[in-house]
């Protein structure tokens, strides 16, 4: 994958001062609004908002705020920078949602974007830091790409939290970032890394607005691979991704996200398989079988597994169904099935043992298998 630029995130790089940028407005088009939706955010503003003003991007750049109903200090703290970043010739566009309920974080980066004017979008969560050169590698990457979601490497903070997450948000190749769109981790590039032209961004169309518990990132990824769009990661470290109790990730019922993955790998795949196995008679094989609409449960040819008291036992019987007699679906060794798979075996979590076995086939991921784990 194309490398953009150098490796950052040095002391020295943090360090040095802002370069001067072309000042907007007179007649010049913005070139990047960085959209921030920002709720309750007062530990972690400043450094956010210092992370815009340090950004080395020599074009013009704007910054447009959008405050959901916030009843700590976030308000204050925007002024501030408002001041600051305006002295640096970055304008500030502030929108809020004066009532006593937040409208969600969906309305607040629909808000954010529609009152802003840049070209391009550089999405940014209020909790997150941007390393000086984000804005500057990610446009250089989105004028390459314009039907793309376009990402990049983060360092988790705490560093020990979410360490599978961050090595597979981090180490994906080019391809996988379209064939592993399906797990439980969500989009192959996390949201608050995105970058996208305007144009595209409304093309796809806009963020869900449900508001709390809906996970409105997913739907809107979906709905961009569905529109053919591609997804790109610039290949540096240029966000640092806060881990906290109170992200809004954690207010999504899990039962949700799962239900939109497998109406989604349905549509995506199973729609053109006339027959394929699910390697994993356990629980998660079971369940995504339970899942499946009934035409595509009738596809199933069988379970694999390793374990050999699954594979002794020689079928799973569906015992919900209603069909008489119940449907009885053979389980095999993973050398004896057939494929395509679906995998419901986590990644990066045997010791490489599930790996080493995967490999064993010679598959070709995206064609004869799909990851939902």
């Amino acid at each position: 994958m194309a490398e953009a630029g150098r490796a950052v995130g040095s002391p020295a790089a943090a360090r040095r001062p802002v370069p001067p940028r072309a000042p907007a407005g007179r007649g010049r088009a913005v070139q990047v609004s960085v959209i921030v939706p920002v709720h309750n955010s007062e530990c972690w503003l400043d450094e956010c908002l210092k992370s815009v003003w340090e950004q080395d991007f020599k074009e013009t750049m704007e910054l447009s705020i959008f405050n959901d109903a916030s009843k700590d200090g976030s308000a204050e703290i925007i002024e501030k920078w408002k001041i600051k970043l305006e002295d640096a010739g970055v304008p500030v566009i502030i929108g809020s949602n004066d009532s006593s309920q937040p409208r969600g974080v969906g309305f607040a980066k629909n808000q954010a974007v529609i009152q802003s004017s840049g070209t391009y979008l550089c999405f940014l969560d209020s909790d997150d830091v941007m390393m000086p050169q984000r804005v500057r590698l990610q446009h250089e990457a989105a004028i390459q790409h314009p039907n793309s979601i376009i990402g990049c490497q983060v360092r988790r903070e705490p560093l020990e939290s979410t360490e599978r997450y961050t090595r597979w948000i981090n180490n994906l190749t080019e391809e996988q970032l379209l064939t592993q769109v399906f797990t439980s981790h969500g989009p192959t590039v996390i949201m608050p890394t995105w970058f996208c032209s305007r144009e595209w961004f409304f093309h796809v169309g806009k963020f869900d607005e449900g508001g709390k518990g809906v996970p409105e990132d997913l739907l809107f990824f979906y709905k961009h691979i569905q529109k053919g769009g591609e997804v790109f990661r610039v290949n540096h470290c240029l966000l640092l991704y806060r881990y906290h109790p109170q992200a809004a990730t954690h207010s999504i019922p899990e039962g949700t996200i799962w239900n939109h993955r497998v109406r989604f790998l349905e549509d995506r795949v199973l729609s053109s398989w006339t027959s394929f196995t699910i390697w994993n008679a356990g629980k998660q094989g079971k369940k995504l079988y339970r899942s499946l609409s009934p035409a595509n449960r009738k596809k199933v040819a069988a379970f694999c597994d390793v374990d050999e008291k699954k594979i002794t036992k020689g079928f799973y019987t569906y015992e919900e169904s209603e069909e008489r007699p119940k449907p009885k679906i053979p389980i095999c060794h993973f050398r004896d099935a057939t494929p395509p798979f679906i995998i419901c075996v986590k990644l990066d979590l045997t010791g490489g043992a599930f790996e080493t076995n995967l490999n064993t086939l010679n598959l070709k991921e995206g064609m004869d298998y799909y990851h939902f784990n």
